[in-house]
């Protein structure tokens, strides 16, 4: 008896982690701006919102597979998609939460510098534009300045999207964006192009 409840525990977990993944193939793209866009699709950089998501369909999946009636199958489908639902907003505005936290860290003054408005505090340079969605490959701190003697000014984690402002002329330094403002630097070799579906601020 228990090992046929153990049995079923497991379908529901593994029918919840599989309606997480069909949903998330048909998220909206990543540029969506909406609090509660899909399972992947945040106006706000993080991964808080895919795990959200995960958690949620998990924990539907498995609500819907016991207090379905019948068809316990549809249960935890159901249950699932509306978990995953709940989940990625939840785990969205968390990640809107944490951008205005560290936004409000960096202070409210900005200053323009050759086209790119940056942060008091971040120091400026001759700028190659880039304007795209890069991916940290492992954990790397920002730096006020792009160099390695730059003061540390924020943090970037394994698999963290982020907005490539641009290059550093001659160098393989990176102008990290928030919300389109420079908020510090990160070298360029720890960080690829977002032709993954992974990542987060």
């Amino acid at each position: 008896m228990r090992t046929l409840k153990t049995s079923k525990a497991m379908s529901a977990a593994l029918a919840a982690m599989l309606a997480t993944a069909a949903l998330a193939g048909a998220a909206a793209p990543a540029q969506a701006e909406t609090l509660i866009p899909g399972v992947t699709g945040c106006g706000a950089a993080g991964v808080k919102q895919e795990r959200g998501a995960l958690l949620g369909a998990l924990a539907g999946g498995l609500l819907g597979n016991r207090i379905a009636d019948g068809n316990r199958g549809t249960g935890t489908v159901l249950g699932a998609a509306v978990g995953a639902g709940v989940g990625s907003a939840v785990g969205c505005q968390m990640q809107h939460n944490d951008v205005q936290r560290e936004t409000a860290a960096y202070g409210a003054r900005t200053y323009r510098h050759n086209g790119y408005a940056l942060y008091s505090g971040v120091t400026p340079a001759s700028y190659d534009r880039v304007g795209q969605t890069l991916v940290a490959t492992q954990t790397v701190n920002l730096r006020a300045a792009p160099s390695q003697g730059g003061e540390r000014v924020g943090q970037l984690r394994r698999g963290e999207r982020f907005e490539a402002l641009a290059e550093v002329r001659g160098s393989d330094w990176i102008l990290v964006g928030r919300n389109g403002v420079g908020v510090g630097y990160v070298k360029g070799a720890y960080t690829r192009a977002d032709g993954y579906r992974y990542a987060s601020y």
